[in-house]
């Protein structure tokens, strides 16, 4: 059974979310801060995807996610926020998370996110082709990027990205094609995520991410890939 630790302070909440994943089909662990929640972890390798409030406190959500990110950890995170501005949607995504739910939420539409997310995370290819493009090579079946024959580590998400990128050279892809193929038709949020996800990509495989030549703006609509 696919394994989620669930993450957030508020006992009425983490309920909530506990309770709506379990009745998904989930398996599910607990914590009620950033330090048990690295506990769980480490004794449940297993996890596949993270919901994690962001005010928590102690280690926040934040740094939770630069923490798992850091470690090398491709697993899914979904953000939990009672904020709206933007910029902490956008902090959110910035240091790793996959995605993000603003509270108050259905469940409906958390395991609707959950599931979207979960699909890529589990669905890794069981073909071994690979898609060059450039100085790039993307392994279908390792979901593995390289440039220049060094690794580059990528979310879930990048890792969609790129090959609906590395699939289409020279095309312009529109920000809401862009958000069917990776995130799907279903997805609940808006095309910002998009904007966010493709900047946190371009630091990671541009020489200089203020002037991009391999992700290139089509401005108005959307990004090409660029050989």
């Amino acid at each position: 059974m696919k394994k989620i630790l669930v993450i957030e302070d508020e006992d009425s909440i983490r309920g909530f979310v506990v309770i709506s994943l379990k009745r998904a089909g989930y398996a599910v662990v607990e914590a009620g801060s950033g330090e048990e929640a690295f506990e769980v972890l480490s004794k449940n390798p297993d996890v596949m995807l993270m919901v994690v409030d962001v005010m928590l406190p102690g280690i926040d959500g934040y740094e939770i996610c630069r923490r798992v990110r850091a470690s090398g950890s491709d697993m899914g995170i979904i953000m939990l926020t009672a904020r709206t501005q933007e910029i902490d949607k956008v902090t959110g995504l910035m240091t790793g998370a996959d995605d993000y739910i603003t509270k108050p939420f259905s469940p409906a539409e958390l395991t609707a996110r959950v599931d979207a997310l979960m699909r890529r995370v589990a669905g890794a290819s069981t073909h071994s082709d690979e898609i060059s493009s450039g100085n790039f090579i993307l392994n279908l079946k390792s979901r593995t990027l390289y440039k220049n024959g060094e690794k580059i580590d990528l979310t879930q998400v990048e890792y969609m990205i790129m090959k609906t990128f590395m699939e289409s050279p020279g095309k312009a892809i529109s920000r809401e094609e862009m958000l069917n193929a990776v995130w799907g038709r279903d997805y609940f949020g808006d095309l910002k995520i998009v904007d966010v996800n493709v900047r946190r990509l371009r630091l990671k495989i541009e020489e200089d991410p203020a002037s991009p030549k391999y992700i290139s703006t089509v401005w108005g609509y959307g990004y090409k890939w660029e050989e």
